[in-house]
């Protein structure tokens, strides 16, 4: 069946790889270096997703939440996450198979991040390497802010000459499911990720995709 739409753009963390348990464990250690306690591996489910700032602020004491304190904690963050990005971080299961029926299709593939530019690209490099991602950005470029802005999400669309009516955005959270609807692309939620089904669909999702192959189903629906 051909498909109705001409390009997915994937958020990374909680849809494409699960990046989770080197997240926490990167920050845990650095609130540690720094005399703060840490937090439960679940709790990281709603501290990530808008931003490694947004995430600095979130897990840091409320008390210390000032702009020098969350500065030491996003240099701290950065080192050690440096050290174990790829410790436990893997792709979905599914997500291979799909990446290889969409390669299959001629559907062009790009990739919009909140992690960092230089470690979205590293983390791409070395686990998703197999496949010819047609775009690929993390925050910090310019141009590319942070979502749920749309910025960058329109740019990708603009680069590739495809009209945004014309993506599935694929993404887990309720940013994800913002930045979709804002830059007028079709916003799927990926339940398998770190948020759960009703915060996706309260976000504005207008399909849910149990598993990775559902986005098949999903793609030539219309």
């Amino acid at each position: 069946m051909a498909a109705c739409y001409r390009a997915v753009l994937f958020d990374l963390d909680g849809t494409l790889l699960d990046t989770l348990d080197d997240l926490a464990d990167s920050m845990n250690a650095a609130l540690a270096s720094m005399g703060y306690p840490g937090h439960a591996r679940d709790e990281y489910r709603y501290f990530v997703g808008d931003g490694v700032r947004a995430l600095a602020e979130r897990v840091l004491p409320e008390a210390a939440r000032e702009p020098g304190i969350i500065a030491k904690c996003l240099g701290a963050m950065e080192k050690e996450y440096d050290r174990r990005w790829d410790n436990k971080t893997r792709p979905y299961d599914g997500i291979p198979e799909l990446l290889d029926h969409l390669t299959g299709m001629h559907i062009k593939i790009a990739i919009l991040s909140n992690k960092p530019n230089g470690f979205t690209l590293a983390v791409v490099k070395k686990l998703l390497s197999r496949w010819d991602f047609d775009k690929v950005y993390g925050a910090g470029p310019p141009g590319i802010p942070v979502k749920p802005d749309p910025s960058g999400a329109i740019r990708i669309a603009s680069e590739l000459d495809i009209p945004p009516r014309e993506f599935l955005y694929l993404g887990d959270t309720n940013t994800d499911m913002r930045t979709a609807i804002s830059a007028g692309m079709f916003p799927v939620g990926a339940a398998w990720g770190f948020r759960t089904r009703a915060e996706l669909e309260a976000a504005g999702a207008m399909a849910i995709a149990d598993r990775p192959s559902d986005l098949l189903r999903i793609l030539t629906a219309g």
